[in-house]
């Protein structure tokens, strides 16, 4: 049976736009009338570029035709969260405090998808300025779960959570500081890797934490992950945190097993916590064992408790987002969501001596996930979120405290971390783990979590989307 065209991977329909099988106005117009019939229910866009998109397909089929190959990325369809500026069309951050921003220039990322032949189909929604939460007081409305638009998509790369998991794209831009990029492929049964701290460019990307802030993108599957991370990856000398580091080829080791590989199981960092599911932990260790018959060998090690790591992270990025936002706060507060607001605002309580505990707790935790952890195993194994999403009407009018996703810990050490599908919960929402490497080895954490998907069915389930196209 021959696949929809929004089922192709990154890998295949790039091998049939080469083989003059399809064209890439023919994947662009599919994905046009995707979002046609299902973003009315999503809300996943906040802007759609059909004009721009169109004239990149044609571009695209144009240097198809002329052998001019610009990687892997040329002729696919992909859209943007909307902290990243793109030149000549509206970047808002979801905020009323920007609806009148068109930049003048492209953020370093979407000019390297530009340069990569790709095809811009919109911005997608986020949480306001990447923080507050899914909120109904913005110029546009939140981002709806796929699996069930009753639930949330989780934050701050909403939208692009939405439109992966639905097919609208193959692969969408998003931003972790906490969590972002892993919480909404933890919630929408994606796949979503923060890559390596200064790994891929910031530049011209809203910010929210300066050193805390990552790039990356949520797409259906690990290997259209690495092929997303080829064309965006690289040292930006205009960034002060890129990284001055070759890149390698991302889906090098996908295709191998696990053989020869040692992976450390954190188990007592989820499994006493009160907050996590028996669903959840269930399909951990099972998601262990796997690859354990993959070829792994796989031990269970002792992590520090999740609340260093997570007070630590929340004072330094509390204190660099009061920092960004200062002014504003002072001279426009009523211009921003009340979610937003919420999370940004105690900033201004924190201490310089707050500061610099936390800067040398930072120091003490890197020095034990790499030195003492990584310093023995290829990767650690642990969990993304510790319950499947959460339902709209559990917020109420005041933010709530942070949910179950359970990533900032490597936004802190700045490490690689990749969430991927690990089954599903019995109200048939996904259940995710992370997989978590050694800084700028991010082949070795795609060539565990393509190794897992290839002997696992989870990739292959997607959102029914009943109720959207009956809407």
């Amino acid at each position: 049976m021959t696949k929809p065209l929004h089922e192709l991977s990154i890998a295949e329909a790039g091998a049939r736009l080469r083989a003059g099988t399809i064209t890439s106005a023919a994947l662009t117009e599919h994905a046009l009338s995707r979002i046609a019939a299902l973003d009315p229910s999503l809300n996943a866009f906040v802007l759609l570029t059909a004009e721009r998109a169109l004239a990149d397909a044609a571009v695209a089929d144009a240097d198809f035709a002329g052998g001019v190959d610009r990687g892997p990325l040329q002729g696919i369809p992909y859209a943007l969260k909307d902290i990243i500026e793109t030149a000549g069309i509206r970047t808002t951050g979801h905020s009323k405090l920007l609806l009148d921003n068109v930049p003048e220039q492209d953020a370093e990322v979407a000019a390297r998808f530009k340069a990569g032949g790709a095809v811009l189909l919109g911005k997608l929604g986020t949480y306001e300025f990447a923080i507050g939460g899914p909120s109904f007081d913005l110029p546009f409305p939140p981002a709806r779960n796929p699996w069930n638009p009753q639930h949330v998509t989780s934050g701050s790369s909403s939208g692009s959570g939405a439109a992966v998991a639905s097919g609208m794209v193959r692969t969408a831009m998003g931003s972790d500081t906490g969590g972002s990029i892993r919480g909404p492929a933890a919630y929408c049964g994606t796949v979503g890797i923060k890559p390596t701290y200064g790994r891929v460019s910031r530049r011209g990307v809203f910010p929210l934490s300066y050193t805390l802030d990552h790039l990356g993108p949520l797409t259906w599957s690990v290997e259209d992950a690495a092929l997303t991370m080829q064309v965006i990856a690289g040292f930006d000398p205009a960034d002060p945190g890129s990284a001055d580091v070759p890149v390698p080829d991302f889906a090098a080791g996908i295709g191998r097993d696990l053989s020869g590989l040692t992976l450390a199981y954190p188990r007592n960092f989820h499994a006493l916590d009160t907050e996590v599911t028996p669903e959840v932990l269930a399909a951990l260790d099972t998601a262990v064992e796997k690859m354990a018959a993959l070829g792994a060998v796989v031990e269970e090690v002792e992590f520090p408790d999740y609340a260093l790591f997570d007070a630590c992270g929340r004072v330094i990025l509390n204190a660099e987002a009061y920092a960004i936002h200062e002014q504003n706060l002072k001279s426009r507060p009523l211009d921003y969501g009340r979610y937003a607001f919420q999370r940004i605002a105690p900033g201004v309580v924190l201490s310089a001596a707050d500061l610099v505990q936390a800067l040398r707790l930072r120091r003490e935790l890197s020095d034990f996930l790499n030195k003492t952890i990584l310093g023995r195993f290829d990767a650690v194994v642990t969990a993304a979120a510790f319950a499947p999403a959460e339902r709209f009407d559990s917020y109420g009018k005041d933010a709530k405290r942070w949910s179950g996703i359970r990533t900032i810990p490597f936004n802190v050490t700045g490490n690689p971390a990749m969430a991927m599908p690990i089954g599903f919960a019995a109200n048939g929402l996904p259940l995710s783990m992370q997989i978590v490497g050694r800084a700028f080895d991010e082949p070795t954490v795609f060539r565990i979590g393509a190794a897992y998907e290839a002997a696992t069915s989870w990739n292959d389930v997607r959102p029914t989307l009943e109720f959207a196209m009956a809407s």
